[in-house]
């Protein structure tokens, strides 16, 4: 296969050692970086991508898990974006375990958040039936990254919303005194005030969560 030692050329002819420095700190020194920043990585990556279609599209997962073992995390980002664009509307229904895995490995926000509203939500969309279990299991779990996903995952639902499923997680979860839990509370609940303000704000007043989460929650609105 080509695209994966070429991404590895190109990251590495591209590397910046203050950038890399900077994002490596930002992420408390959690992972290694190349320090290409954002856009310029997306750039050299879609290009070769683009180069290497026919490999990627067919090998889509098998490349992503092995993106993501590697120890920079522009791979990891990289990794993730074969998923959401390869993976929408062709989800498998065992594709959960490469999901389960990617939350549970190289963990941070950034890379869960993304996976949460743009994978585990989309498969849950094409799997619908399976939402019930698989929110139990993750919400039950001892993981943090998992729970924080089960109260996530609707971010990009809107008006599909299972409003009951998600007042549920942040009832289940209130009590956290993780800071990723109750910002994720707040966050889920004030982007779902966008499509019915009103019932956050009875939810909010009726449930006693914790400050972060309230302040969250009740953010914008008026």
């Amino acid at each position: 296969m080509k695209f994966i030692p070429a991404l590895e050329h190109a990251f590495a002819a591209n590397q910046n050692s203050e950038n890399a420095f900077a994002m490596a700190k930002y992420m408390r020194n959690n992972f290694s970086f190349f320090g290409i920043k954002t856009d310029d990585r997306r750039r050299i990556f879609k290009e070769i991508w683009k180069q290497n279609k026919n490999e990627v599209t067919e090998n889509a997962r098998e490349i992503a898990l092995e993106l993501y073992s590697k120890p920079e995390r522009e791979f990891h980002y990289c990794a993730i974006e074969i998923l959401i664009k390869e993976l929408k509307g062709n989800y498998k229904k065992d594709d959960i375990q490469i999901i389960e895995k990617l939350i549970v490995t190289n963990t941070w926000w950034d890379s869960v958040d993304t996976i949460a509203k743009y994978i585990l939500g989309e498969y849950l969309l094409e799997f619908s039936l399976e939402t019930k279990n698989i929110i139990a299991l993750f919400s039950k779990s001892e993981n943090i990254w998992l729970n924080r996903s089960t109260i996530l995952f609707q971010l990009n639902y809107k008006q599909k919303t299972n409003f009951d499923l998600l007042k549920t997680e942040c009832n289940k979860h209130k009590m956290s005194k993780e800071f990723f839990i109750q910002k994720a509370i707040g966050w889920a609940l004030r982007e779902y005030a966008k499509i019915n303000p009103e019932a956050v704000k009875i939810f909010v007043a009726n449930n006693n969560l914790m400050p972060l989460s309230t302040k969250e929650a009740l953010k914008n609105i008026k």
